[in-house]
């Protein structure tokens, strides 16, 4: 079974499925493996209706528990792959020799999931609870008698087209002077300077827990005082338990980036700095080729000669004058970043433990509230979050609205700056408000995180609000280092505070995050004047 879901570079290791659609593994280096989409599940007839599905996630936990499974999620997905044309030829010869008996309680993948494709045709499967257990602690046999269990509590809601899937996942964690203000993208430092300036998604860790890095995720004010939260996993260590936890006499204080971020932030700017120096000795080259040629009588001379070594010039200048910004600036960062008490932006004032709330949501309780220095505030510029420089602008745009007839919400701002404003609704998040590039229901969110920087996915309501991968050629939405981070929508609307998620060690099948429109009342009980939307304070 394991190869069921094997596509390119990776995939879970696979348990066992109830579905019966029939899979042929690969047989050999040139046989293309199949390439599987996980998707999420915006709608069923059944399952939609008010809170059934959390009340039944709650029983398949209770019904796992009672077999003793290592469990570490319960979702509800679909899959989806293409079919060649070939192979949809063989399959239809298979039908015409096939009888079609059946006893009427059978499901098959209907006709409305197929879709035309450029390149085959595009097949989803039903709707799937899909499970995951810790490595190593389920074999076949058991896996085969819960898969039992899960279809008769179905069936007593009567529910008969849902399949049931384990595999193995993990669920994860990740872990002085004043900041700058965010610079635009014409900005020599723009490549550098972003790990230490006040917009969201800094890297951070705990002064005694510098081997756990995070990102921050978002800030609140209340009356004269500025707040940052992220997850609580990044600034307590094992040892301290899931107590609850508040301002004591010796805080717990939090620094920007901790050792082995800040050693990374200056060989990256010591890196910037090696290609630009590289860049100017190439200037230079064509510099003294078209001034020998302006000097000669030979054809190349003239008006676009001149004209090129003007602009060689200019970008020579810009280039030298970028350096010298730059070694000013990794100077700064040496002198006054390098001790770790000077790199100390706040501390902790509440951290509740981490548990899991009551029905029917059950969310995740997994919040970390700094106060963050006066210092701070001197280049503030509130919840703005930069979408990065690591996907180009034109895919950036395609990926928010894939080219399709459907309308789109995205509007990338100026100098990608996405002012936060509004937050995505319980019922918004189970609805969908755009369409893949094969013309499926869908809602993008984005996110930046101190590992994978930014990255676009897709949305879902689950234990928590749940995010798949965008497809299976994009880099993971998540990566250890990225909780904490905030996720948004296209609109700029606070979606979920990252947590965690399963799949294999090295990235995430599925991630997870609190639902900010949850997560923001039990922030606002604990702090009642809170406030998101300050950028205009003058307070």
């Amino acid at each position: 079974m394991d190869t069921y879901l094997l596509a390119p570079g990776a995939g879970p290791k696979f348990i066992l499925r109830t579905s019966k659609d029939v899979f042929i593994a690969p047989l050999g280096p040139k046989q293309e493996p199949r390439d599987m989409k996980l998707r999420p599940v915006y709608e069923h007839n059944i399952l939609s209706e008010g809170d059934l599905w959390p009340t039944i996630r709650s029983e398949v936990v209770r019904l796992l528990n009672r077999r003793n499974i290592l469990h570490s999620s319960v979702d509800i997905v679909r899959f989806s792959w293409v079919k060649d044309d070939e192979e949809n030829e063989d399959d239809e010869e298979n039908e015409d020799n096939e009888d079609d008996g059946g006893d009427g309680n059978d499901y098959d993948i209907e006709d409305s999931d197929i879709k035309l494709f450029p390149h085959g045709t595009v097949v989803t499967t039903p709707v799937a609870i899909w499970v995951g257990v810790l490595p190593d602690t389920l074999t076949g046999e058991g896996a085969f008698k819960s898969s039992n269990d899960i279809p008769n509590l179905l069936k007593d809601h009567g529910i008969s087209d849902v399949d049931v899937g384990y595999r193995e996942a993990v669920a994860k964690g990740s872990n002085g002077p004043e900041l700058f203000a965010p610079v635009s993208g014409f900005d020599p430092l723009k490549a550098a300077i972003d790990p230490v300036t006040t917009i969201l998604s800094l890297p951070i860790a705990g002064f005694k827990t510098l081997y756990s890095q995070g990102t921050m995720g978002f800030y609140l004010k209340v009356g004269q005082d500025l707040y940052a939260v992220t997850a609580r996993p990044l600034l307590f260590s094992a040892y301290e338990g899931h107590n609850a936890y508040s301002y004591v006499a010796r805080p717990k204080e939090v620094v920007l980036m901790g050792s082995k971020a800040f050693h990374s932030f200056l060989v990256s700017t010591q890196g910037h700095i090696g290609i630009m120096n590289s860049t100017v000795g190439v200037l230079e080259k064509r510099f003294t080729a078209l001034t020998a040629r302006l000097e000669g009588d030979g054809p190349t001379s003239g008006q676009a000669a001149a004209r090129a070594l003007e602009e060689t010039q200019h970008e020579l200048t810009k280039t030298r004058e970028a350096i010298e910004e730059l070694k000013n600036f990794f100077v700064k960062m040496k002198k006054q970043w390098t001790r770790l008490k000077d790199q100390v932006i706040g501390h902790v004032v509440w951290a509740p433990p981490v548990s899991v709330h009551t029905a029917p949501h059950s969310y995740m309780v997994d919040v970390c509230v700094v106060k963050l220095d006066k210092k701070f505030l001197q280049n503030f510029r509130g919840n703005v979050l930069h979408l990065g420089s690591e996907i180009d602008l034109a895919k950036f745009i395609s990926l928010m609205h894939p080219p399709i007839d459907a309308p789109s919400d995205f509007d990338c701002p100026v100098e990608r700056l996405l002012k936060l404003r509004g937050i995505l609704t319980a019922e918004d998040i189970r609805t969908p408000n755009n369409r893949d590039h094969k013309g499926d229901p869908m809602r993008y969110v984005i996110k930046r995180g101190l590992t994978t920087l930014t990255t676009i996915g897709c949305s879902c309501d689950s234990v928590e609000a749940a995010v798949f991968p965008y497809d299976t050629e994009s880099s993971p939405f998540y990566r250890c280092g990225d909780s904490g981070s905030i996720i948004v929508d296209a609109l700029g609307k606070f979606v979920a505070l990252l947590a965690g998620g399963t799949g294999p060690t090295d990235s995430s099948d599925i991630m997870f995050g609190t639902p900010m429109h949850w997560l923001w009342d039990v922030i606002k009980t604990q702090f009642p004047g809170a406030n998101l939307y300050f950028e205009d304070d003058d307070n």
